[in-house]
């Protein structure tokens, strides 16, 4: 899962607040050093109002995280910055987050970058994806301190990403999914309506299954209507809270 923030592209006045302003300043501190950027943005002249969007709905655990988030970053800065996340779908569909920060219509989201998979086929590396023989605290390690965020910086620049990512809560090996039949054999994925998202498109296609990716809010509906034979979307919990047992 991914913070993203949009990154400034134009030199600034020294006077007065602004949100660009404050953009490249936590991009910049927060990089070297989070102690020292966020004391920099509660000196702000504010308030400054913040508006994110998240991938996930409302009752989903990682929308919790991405509250949690905002909760602290608002309270850090005692009042000076105050940042709304909304849900899935409040302001552009869940695969559509990428663009509306890039292009300024959101100002920040929380998501993962496995739902921009048809953008750039590597960024769902930094998904739900091999972590090239590392579990989820190597992965972090590795983001830091290794080069994985330069190497993410040129996948955005790739695509003319115009954000700044933090990487947050890897996820260690998720469930195979939720089935309306058993699934006993390789063959009973052939012609098997399933919905996954990054790597694991592919993967499924290639052995045979019909792939739709679907955002986490629109999968046990298509569940309900017939449409998917089989999902998975992420952990028990929050498989659980949106009702993939109930179909």
């Amino acid at each position: 899962m991914r913070n993203r923030i949009k990154k400034s592209t134009a030199p600034q006045a020294q006077t007065g607040a602004s949100r660009r302003k404050f953009l490249s300043g936590a991009a910049a501190g927060t990089a070297a050093a989070a102690t020292m950027g966020f004391p920099a943005i509660a000196r702000a002249q504010g308030p400054i109002n913040f508006r994110f969007q998240s991938t996930w709905p409302t009752v989903d655990i990682f929308h919790e995280f991405a509250l949690d988030f905002a909760k602290k970053i608002n309270d850090m800065t005692g009042g000076d910055l105050k940042i709304e996340v909304l849900p899935a779908g409040a302001v552009v569909p869940a695969f559509g987050l990428l663009d509306a920060v890039s292009k300024g219509t959101l100002d920040g989201g929380h998501g993962v970058l496995g739902y921009n998979y048809g953008k750039q086929n590597a960024l769902a590396l930094f998904s739900s994806g091999p972590a090239f023989g590392m579990d989820a605290n190597m992965v972090l390690a590795w983001h830091k301190y290794g080069g994985g965020k330069e190497l993410l910086a040129k996948l955005y620049d790739a695509i003319g990403g115009n954000v700044v990512s933090f990487l947050t809560g890897p996820m260690p090996t998720q469930p195979f999914g939720w089935f309306k039949k058993p699934i006993t054999k390789t063959e009973d994925l052939k012609g098997l309506k399933f919905r996954t998202n990054g790597l694991a498109i592919d993967l499924f296609t290639e052995m045979g299954a019909a792939v739709n990716a679907l955002p986490g809010g629109e999968i046990v509906p298509a569940l309900d209507r017939g449409l998917l034979d089989g999902a998975e979307f992420n952990n028990a919990a929050s498989d659980r809270a949106l009702g993939f047992p109930d179909v």
